[in-house]
């Protein structure tokens, strides 16, 4: 296969949500000589942001992007050992510290984020569910993070998304850390409500707003 035709058959098995396949297209690139780095931005990352688009759309569904999600954590899971023996790294756009906040312990939304923003070039540290405040501002702290998204689905956790704001503050992080909220009850109101700066309606919408957060470009360049 030329090395377009690989591309190609990656970007179909993210769409497929073919994570087996996934992983041994990731295989045949590295035994064809193809720079994981190109693989990943080539050949997988547009398969990520197709089916993002199409989810956005409402032509593609939660099970479809959870499946994709899956595809590119394979074909990462093969391709990455080598980019850190030969010292390559993407570019990275930024710190992203996810949690599901205290008394919430529904993952699957969190992790989606978790998966479209590493694909688009974030370091993200995710620290789990039902994860105290406390632990939040230690984890914003020691990774140095640019953002914290803050997960919540249900009515009766809510309410935590806003103490770990202020906990933040009173951590004198808050000026240094933006803060995206989302999940099932949560809306772009109660996020202004609470002190967020951002509002994540759904994994898809998350990057975008991410980047809008530090100033940058769709592309990964800061806006001029």
């Amino acid at each position: 296969m030329q090395a377009n035709e690989i591309f190609e058959s990656m970007t179909e098995s993210v769409l497929d949500g073919d994570a087996e396949g996934a992983a041994q297209l990731a295989e045949l690139a590295l035994k064809a000589g193809i720079d994981p780095l190109v693989a990943i931005d080539k050949g997988f990352l547009p398969g990520v942001t197709e089916i993002g688009d199409a989810f956005g759309a409402g032509v593609a569904f939660l099970p479809e992007l959870v499946m994709a999600g899956a595809a590119m954590k394979e074909a990462v899971s093969v391709l990455e050992p080598v980019m850190i023996e030969r010292g390559a790294t993407r570019e990275q756009l930024g710190t992203v510290v996810l949690a599901t906040v205290r008394g919430d312990i529904h993952d699957i939304g969190k992790s989606l984020v978790g998966t479209m923003m590493s694909a688009h070039g974030f370091r993200v540290v995710d620290v789990g569910v039902d994860v105290a405040p406390d632990l939040i501002v230690q984890t914003v702290r020691d990774v140095d993070a640019d953002i914290v998204g803050l997960s919540a689905l249900l009515t009766t956790t809510m309410p935590a998304q806003g103490e770990t704001i202020g906990a933040l503050d009173a951590a004198g992080l808050r000026s240094r850390v933006k803060v995206m909220i989302g999940g099932a009850p949560v809306t772009a109101e109660y996020a202004e409500e609470v002190g967020a700066d951002a509002y994540g309606e759904d994994a898809v919408s998350t990057v975008a707003t991410a980047r809008r957060l530090l100033g940058l470009a769709g592309n990964g360049e800061p806006v001029r």
